[in-house]
């Protein structure tokens, strides 16, 4: 059996702001009534924290639960205990109309850091990234360039993005490229 390694092994820049491959990450979408108790239940048990808000992130010590779109969650875990998330979210949520799979082999993750993660993302969204539209603890599932991401700030320094693992390096390239020192235009920072 092969070892899985995440999208860019590790990888870092530095420039304006630091990106970071984070490296392997447990990944579930999860698709169901979002307004079940039911659902809500297993969430919980899954990740420890709260059913997120439409368009946020709740994220805990054991993981985190982000909205997708009206039907959907991504469910952060950790990424040896994945699978077994997944069996417990089926177990827990028989009978429903759900479907919970393990994508975490199959998608990319960055964090950001740094004072300019807002300029660093504008670059490349179309999302509006001032604080009075883009807050703390609120997700993003949009595009850099031409690539669907989604992205959430854990703080004003700190930024996730998740993409598709195909991609990963010409997204990792992009945020390089629209890291590079000296070339933000400090409209949010």
């Amino acid at each position: 059996m092969s070892k899985a390694v995440s999208a860019l092994q590790g990888a870092v820049f530095k420039g304006s702001v630091t990106i970071k491959d984070t490296g392997l990450q447990g990944m579930i979408t999860l698709r169901g009534d979002l307004s079940s108790d039911i659902l809500a239940k297993a969430v919980k048990a899954a990740t420890g924290v709260a059913m997120p808000k439409v368009g946020g992130i709740n994220s805990g010590a054991k993981g985190a639960a982000a909205w997708m779109s009206p039907d959907e969650l991504l469910l952060l875990v950790d990424h040896a205990k994945a699978d077994a998330t997944v069996a417990k979210l089926d177990k827990a949520l028989a009978g429903s109309h759900i479907l919970a799979v393990n994508v975490s082999d199959a998608r990319a993750m960055f964090s950001l850091e740094g004072a300019g993660i807002r300029d660093v993302l504008a670059k490349g969204s179309p999302a509006n990234l001032s604080s009075d539209a883009f807050k703390i603890g609120e997700m993003r599932r949009t595009r850099l360039g031409q690539l669907p991401v989604a992205f959430w700030l854990s703080s004003e320094k700190d930024a996730s993005v998740v993409c598709f693992r195909s991609v990963g390096e010409h997204v990792f390239n992009g945020l390089k490229n629209a890291a590079q020192k000296g070339t933000s235009p400090k409209y949010y920072s």
